[in-house]
């Protein structure tokens, strides 16, 4: 059974960074892209960066050199580092895999950036 599970976020003020981690387990990461979504309130999901087997990046226009995906095939696990985080970046922040014709999906993350 694939279970995704997200952690690190909480409140930070603008300016600030958090890392969000996704664990992984009934699924290799390493074989896998990877992608990080987000869903402001009464907004749709949106994407927010992705990184696939070769360890290559693709990120939103709104998060690029913001943020940073990367993987640990060791441990299994998607990170993502936010850093210069603004107001609008509050958002359930979700980890997303397709695989096998599915789409796994966590259960979120909520960060909030707010002063």
């Amino acid at each position: 059974q694939v279970q995704l599970v997200e952690s690190g976020g909480g409140l930070v003020q603008p300016g600030g960074s958090l890392r969000l981690s996704c664990a992984g387990s009934g699924i290799s990461f390493r074989d896998n892209a990877i992608n990080w979504y987000r869903q402001a309130p009464g907004k749709q999901r949106e994407f927010v960066a992705l990184i696939n087997s070769y360890d290559i990046t693709n990120y939103a226009a709104s998060v690029k050199g913001r943020f940073t995906i990367s993987k640990d095939n060791a441990k299994n696990t998607v990170s993502l580092q936010m850093s210069s985080l603004k107001p609008e970046d509050t958002a359930v922040y979700y980890c997303h895999l397709p695989a096998n014709g599915r789409d796994y999906w966590g259960q979120g993350t909520q960060v909030t950036v707010s002063s």
